[in-house]
């Protein structure tokens, strides 16, 4: 799932495309809001709130929208749109300005409301990693009185907003902690150490669209431990691993270090694990995937 500085960039893109301009067509194929037109209006601004996106035009209203594991949203210029994106059948969401138009595919939310109501669905998000109102005293109260693993405590969004499993796996590498520590079993002094580290990780990943952590923008070297099982550990030698985190039916991939977090663990067979090749990358492109097996 696209992360929040990759949803970050792509509202910015939005944002640069539309804001200011009138909508001259817009055609929303989503089941509940497919006769609404938002013609005439002129976009206000498109902002992003962790892992959503809210794009909020004149008369008081938002589109909200949200990539899931495969969308995306794409900018064409008006004028030469293809025939052929109005009939794709991946296509969710179209609103086009005079001069650029933006194609929602293979969204996994979206929604028209009441730019009042946006607390409505994006209320119950923790502090925001990439917003202006970041608090890290709360993500830090909010992550010290969770009773469940740390890395599944730093991917629920209400404890803090914009975390995917590729940040969360490095910032928990880089400070060698286990992801299934116990979260308000750890010393808060380690926790606000985590908050400083994921928004330092997460607010530098905005600035570019190569997500990396070793300073390496090189095809395969750009994670410590992301992507990276069955290969060597670049700070201790041992076997990088995977492993799910999380309960059950919604468990997420999490990758990491034994030699350097506390060994194996428990969701760990400690069966071989062989190497992908190159680590999945978020580059904007939102929606690209890949399975990762023992």
């Amino acid at each position: 799932m696209p992360e929040g500085d990759t949803v970050w960039r792509t509202a910015r893109r939005l944002h640069e495309a539309l804001a200011g301009h009138e909508i001259v067509e817009s055609d929303l194929r989503w089941p509940g809001i497919a006769t609404a037109d938002l013609s005439g209006r002129r976009t206000l601004d498109v902002v992003s709130r962790g892992k959503h996106l809210l794009h909020r035009v004149e008369g008081g209203l938002t589109l909200h929208s949200h990539l899931r594991m495969e969308g995306q949203w794409r900018i064409e210029a008006t004028a030469g749109l293809k025939p052929g994106w109005r009939r794709s059948p991946d296509l969710r969401a179209l609103v086009a300005a005079p001069d650029w138009t933006a194609l929602g595919l293979r969204l996994g939310m979206l929604d028209l409301v009441e730019t009042a109501r946006e607390a409505d669905l994006v209320g119950h998000l923790g502090p925001d990693l990439l917003g202006a109102d970041w608090d890290a005293t709360r993500a830090v109260e909010n992550l010290a009185g969770a009773a469940v693993p740390i890395g599944e405590a730093l991917l629920d969004q209400r404890n803090l907003a914009g975390l995917g499993t590729l940040w969360t796996a490095e910032t928990l590498f880089a400070l060698r902690v286990s992801p299934w520590a116990t979260a308000s079993g750890l010393e808060r002094s380690l926790v606000e150490q985590v908050v400083e580290r994921a928004h330092r990780l997460i607010d530098s990943g905005r600035q570019d669209a190569v997500q990396s952590t070793t300073g390496s923008r090189a095809k395969g070297e750009t994670t410590y431990v992301h992507g990276r099982s069955g290969r060597p550990c670049r700070r201790c030698g041992a076997t990088v691993r995977v492993a799910p985190v999380g309960p059950p039916t919604r468990e997420r991939t999490m990758f990491y270090c034994p030699g350097c977090q506390g060994g194996h663990g428990p969701t760990d067979d400690g069966r071989p694990q062989q190497p992908l090749g190159s680590e999945s990358r978020q580059d904007g492109r939102a929606g690209a995937r890949r399975r990762y097996r023992p």
